[in-house]
């Protein structure tokens, strides 16, 4: 996409405007903001928490002191509230997790946290008893017919339990069907219960395996063996299968070796088309546990600025405003997760972005700031938003997600999450070098990062979307240091109690950041186009089909 003379000249206004009523980002109030909303009164900021009326109060808070109208939910006298209700389930596990395995003569038990870690069950029951369940090893558990791959072969997986590896048949060589290192969402772990729950599974456990899941075991740990939340559905078997949850390598070779099979042999099959599923003879596994179910809810926040010439076109920005809350920890110890980087920063970015909006004069298309729930328990509040929408997706022009910044100086590049094969993408490449900062391509697509935040929710539905992440390069550091404080980020913090506000901690490469993202958010909003996707991305056809509606 090129820029037009007036998109230029839009842009050069702004940087001017910069010197007078133009934006004015200030890093000492973004980082007020991350303190206080990362501070142990938010304790962790978990749905249906206390930290959670904590967060809603001082979003609403920020919002109206900017000047900002609310935008949720139709009030009975016609007016709107500041929240949209989500309607959530919350499933915990009560009691021990009993996890038993017949192999051949032997009985071996695996505990939950070690050798496995079990999700509440999500599938509408109370007590969950698998009794000596067949074990089947369906590869990466994929079936993609516009590929010409089918994992299944027909395997009928009706009260067995299915063996999948983690992330895409391409991951190991980078060649394939599959887009090479990138993941595509068959990859996602989400994808691979909701495709054993097509197929009527009594279980999906996954294999865990760091480099291809890019997270290490601590991070499947935390996220599984805590309370889960889900949004209220008609049929929950239809998403989940009753038994859910990651298996550790080591478990899963030990487990094949017992039953005469060789997992690398086996894994190296996975990675054709050809690979058909495999029961590991004379296994049965049993599974124990009961799980609480609570009906809760808890709340989408969102504030606008209406706009002038097309009040019913609409650019969203969103970020998550939930963590994990606390989860008691080891020996006494911290037991608080939270959430200064993921996503303190995105909050606090993002009202920093609204304040601007609000300060440099209504827009010409309607500007919403969606603050969601529930993105750590699976994108959740953008789930439910993208499918009750208050603004009607068709007449969106695009959303800018906020997530997990990196607290460092300014960086000379910037990034996405995933390469968004859109126009959008272009135009916050352009926007970046009126800015001065090149675009760095997504160093780790083999994560599948683009289908691990919240514009993804939007993305599918067709509304072009991106997720901005900080640059590769700070200014004044060794080149890729942000690359490598991201990395000491994932392997040290990363939804551990440890990610809070550090002696490393700076704010002006976030008011960069935030700059950035308004800059781009301004000129769409200041405009009448719309950004589509490039010809072959996978959700051009949804978006084509919504064209009508935007003559």
């Amino acid at each position: 996409m090129t820029l037009t003379k007036p998109c230029a000249a839009a842009i050069a206004s702004l940087l001017i405007a910069a010197c007078t009523r133009g934006p004015d980002f200030q890093a000492d109030r973004i980082s007020a903001a991350v303190r206080m909303l990362a501070s142990d009164e938010f304790a962790g900021r978990a749905p249906a928490s206390a930290g959670e009326q904590k967060t809603v109060t001082y979003l609403v808070n920020q919002m109206e002191a900017a000047g900002l109208t609310p935008g949720g939910e139709l009030q009975p006298d016609g007016t709107r509230a500041w929240t949209q209700a989500v309607p959530l389930v919350r499933y915990e596990t009560t009691g021990p997790v009993s996890v038993q395995v017949r192999a051949g003569r032997d009985a071996l038990t695996w505990t939950q946290g070690e050798q496995v870690a079990i999700r509440p069950s999500q599938a509408g029951t109370d007590h969950v008893q698998l009794d000596g369940a067949p074990i089947v090893f369906v590869g990466y558990g994929v079936y993609a017919p516009e590929r010409n791959w089918d994992d299944f072969k027909g395997m009928d997986l009706k009260g067995k339990v299915a063996l999948m590896l983690v992330n895409d048949p391409d991951f190991e060589t980078g060649e394939g069907d599959f887009g090479g290192k990138a993941m595509t969402y068959y990859g996602r772990w989400t994808y691979k219960y909701e495709e054993a729950a097509r197929r009527g599974a009594a279980g999906a456990l996954v294999i865990h395996e760091t480099e291809p899941a890019s997270y290490g075991w601590a991070i499947v740990n935390n996220s599984n063996t805590s309370a889960e939340f889900d949004v209220v559905r008609a049929d929950p078997l239809a998403v989940h299968v009753p038994v859910e949850g990651w298996i550790q390598r080591d478990a899963t070779v030990d487990l094949f070796k017992r039953a005469g099979l060789d997992f690398e042999m086996l894994k190296a099959e996975a990675r054709k088309r050809a690979f058909t599923p495999v029961t590991l003879p004379a296994m049965r596994i049993s599974v124990d546990l009961h799980v609480r179910r609570q009906p809760v809810r808890s709340s989408n926040v969102i504030g606008v600025l209406t706009g002038r010439k097309y009040p019913d076109e609409w650019l969203l920005y969103t970020a998550h405003w939930d963590h994990l809350g606390v989860v008691p920890g080891a020996n006494g110890g911290d037991s608080i997760y939270n959430g200064a980087v993921d996503n303190g920063t995105g909050l606090a970015v993002l009202l920093e972005i609204a304040r601007n909006f609000a300060r440099t004069g209504r827009a010409d298309r309607s500007v919403g700031f969606l603050f969601v729930t529930a993105e750590e328990q699976g994108l959740l509040g953008s789930e439910y938003y993208a499918g009750n929408p208050l603004y009607p997706l068709a007449k969106t022009v695009a959303d800018i997600n906020t997530d997990a910044l990196r607290p460092l100086a300014p960086a000379t590049d910037f990034s996405t999450r995933g390469n968004v094969p859109s126009e959008l993408q272009d135009q916050i490449v352009q926007v970046g070098a009126q800015l001065g900062r090149s675009f760095t391509p997504d160093s780790n697509p083999a994560a599948g990062y683009f289908y691990r935040s919240d514009h993804f929710s939007f993305a599918k539905r067709g509304v072009p979307a991106l997720s901005f992440t900080s640059g590769d390069n700070p200014r004044g550091s060794a080149p890729g240091a942000g690359d490598a404080w991201d990395k000491m980020f994932r392997a040290e913090r990363y939804h551990q109690p440890g990610d809070e506000i550090g002696t490393d901690w700076r704010s002006d490469g976030l008011a960069a950041d935030a700059l950035m993202q308004y800059t781009l958010g301004r000129q769409l909003a200041d405009s009448h186009a719309w950004p589509q996707w490039r010809q072959g991305a996978e959700f051009k056809a949804v978006r084509d089909a919504t064209a009508a509606e935007r003559e």
